[in-house]
């Protein structure tokens, strides 16, 4: 599923393709996506000029004048902007044509993505409760450290949850927790203060990172243009269980914690540097 770097990359692409676009007809193919697409959208969108591209955590926001289209990539989905009569194939169910003779074209084998219509983004259901963008100044050490007292849940899926932050999935976990040296098990209210300003800072380094290399490719992910991500040589721990470290050398270790994959290095996150007793600071 695409993470926050690739759905960074895609709306950064998509900007100067389609900002100040006239919308001049939508063409829906399959409507039964993870939830069904509103029956009204063409007539939303008719005659529309798309104001913004925007991101919130994983999600797209294509702002017009009287709400924003929601969309979200689920495990499979593209957007490609392509001249309105390229071919068709066989899973590409929304077409948004614009006067200049392209189009933006929805592309999801499994249909778990979605595309979905409100006059107020940020408070639909899905956008609502989601926590701080961990790019921003608002996403911090201390933000983490008070988030996190008094609970006991392991470290990577407490940053894995949207509530808490929004966009950090599986790969950018996985990378962040190695690179602030951190045990992926480590409970949440153990780890010192000084330990979540390291990580803090060591998820915005690599999201930018990513986001430089236009995300990471393994199966589905591609860019507006058709082209994978190249953030994927970079990675240190993510599909590298069983191979040595990069750093010391000791083999990987690869685990499931929440019933996802998790590899980490029992030398470099060793679980002293989740102690308590180390202080607060």
């Amino acid at each position: 599923m695409p993470e926050l770097p690739e759905v960074e990359t895609l709306r950064r692409q998509l900007e100067p393709q389609i900002k100040n676009q006239l919308i001049s007809k939508v063409v829906v193919r399959q409507s039964a996506l993870r939830w069904p697409i509103p029956r009204n959208l063409a007539r939303k969108l008719r005659g529309q000029i798309v104001r913004s591209v925007r991101r919130r955590g994983k999600y797209l926001l294509l702002g017009i004048d009287n709400g924003s289209l929601i969309i979200h990539l689920g495990m499979s989905g593209s957007l490609l902007v392509l001249p309105k009569n390229h071919p068709i194939k066989k899973h590409d169910h929304v077409d948004i044509i614009f006067s200049n003779n392209y189009c933006l074209r929805f592309n999801d084998p499994r249909r778990f993505g979605a595309i979905l219509w409100s006059r107020d983004p940020l408070k639909h259901k899905l956008l609502a409760n989601l926590g701080p963008e961990p790019l921003t100044t608002n996403f911090n050490g201390e933000y983490l450290y008070n988030y996190s007292r008094h609970r006991k849940v392991a470290i990577k899926p407490f940053i894995m949850d949207n509530h808490i932050v929004t966009g950090i999935g599986n790969v950018y976990a996985n990378e962040a927790l190695f690179c602030a040296g951190i045990n992926p098990r480590c409970k949440t209210g153990k780890i010192p203060k000084r330990r979540y300003t390291s990580l803090s800072k060591c998820i915005k380094k690599i999201l930018y990172a990513a986001i430089k290399k236009n995300g990471t490719t393994f199966r589905d992910f591609i860019s507006s243009n058709g082209e994978p991500g190249q953030f994927a040589p970079r990675l240190k721990v993510y599909g590298r269980g069983g191979m040595p470290c990069t750093k010391c050398g000791t083999k990987l270790r690869e685990i499931k914690l929440r019933q996802r994959s998790t590899v980490y290095c029992p030398k470099c996150q060793d679980f002293s540097n989740c102690n308590a007793s180390s202080t607060s600071g």
